[in-house]
């Protein structure tokens, strides 16, 4: 065999050989790398480079190193999992560099880490002051985590004692032209509901290349051809789900609320909501 053709039957190889080895190593080892995982990936894709290219008869002892590597990254997988002594031997630990808006000096020589490439890490965070940090913390993987100080947190429902609905996760209905049925059935739908909604856009199945439907039932569509404006949803039926929308959360916020006098002000206006919808509803929800 010319060594040409037998450099391309050993590469094509060697990539079938990697792609169940990876399989077998799973998800991490093309995620968040540990310092061994990091090792293991570097010589792993050397062996895999020396039985493409080793021409002597020698090249399936590198078949013999891969399985070893393979096997000893398993095996320290499976020791991690099991053990935290061993995951601290193995991997580095985390590391606290803020604390309650203070660089802690030490522990950031440790790490080798310049005030520059903390700050740094932090803007990526969207934070640019280190005195709104309560806790940044450095992580095996070497990526920065932080907790901002309760002040310059995000304002949620949570922190009025407001509870809202689970938004639901927004599903592909339509791929490369074609109708998902999966998704369709999750969401309760018929394909003769999509159908529906993309004709009242002028379009059919082939022209779309991603159809998307949201929590509250909306088909978004993005087009093979990026030139065509796609029609936008009609107001009407989009002020009526908001408004569907409002006298839900305000229900809600009366069944919450434990003040008397609140929960009767969000009872009133629920129902005075409800009875608004009943009057509209020929109007907007067509």
């Amino acid at each position: 065999m010319p060594e040409a053709l037998e450099v391309v039957v050993r590469t094509l190889f060697a990539v079938v050989v990697m792609f169940f080895l990876t399989k077998i190593l799973g998800k991490r080892q093309v995620s968040q790398l540990s310092f061994f995982e990091y090792i293991t990936g570097i010589t792993v894709g050397s062996l895999a480079a020396y039985i493409s290219l080793d021409t002597d008869k020698t090249w399936h002892l590198g078949l013999i190193a891969l399985g070893v590597w393979v096997a000893c990254s398993l095996g320290i997988e499976y020791l991690q999992i099991k053990s935290k002594k061993a995951r601290d031997f193995i991997d580095f630990k985390s590391t606290v560099l803020i604390k309650d808006g203070k660089i802690l000096e030490n522990n950031m020589k440790k790490e080798r880490l310049s005030v520059d490439e903390l700050l740094e890490e932090l803007r990526k965070k969207d934070v640019f002051k280190v005195a709104d940090v309560e806790f940044a913390i450095m992580e095996s993987d070497g990526a920065i985590n932080v907790l901002l100080t309760k002040e310059n947190q995000p304002f949620t429902p949570k922190d009025l004692g407001i509870k809202v609905a689970p938004e639901k996760e927004t599903l592909a209905v339509i791929m490369d032209g074609e109708i998902l049925d999966e998704p369709l059935d999750t969401l309760n739908l018929s394909r003769k509901w999509l159908q529906t909604e993309l004709e009242k856009l002028n379009l059919t199945v082939k022209e779309v290349f991603l159809g998307q439907v949201d929590s509250y039932g909306e088909l978004t569509v993005d087009l093979y051809a990026d030139n065509v404006k796609v029609p936008q949803p009609q107001d009407k039926p989009q002020l009526y789900a908001l408004l569907k929308k409002c006298e839900a959360d305000l229900e809600l916020f009366g069944l919450s609320t434990k003040n008397k006098a609140a929960k009767q002000m969000y009872g009133n206006c629920s129902e005075q909501m409800q009875e608004l919808l009943q009057k509209l509803k020929p109007f907007i929800q067509n």
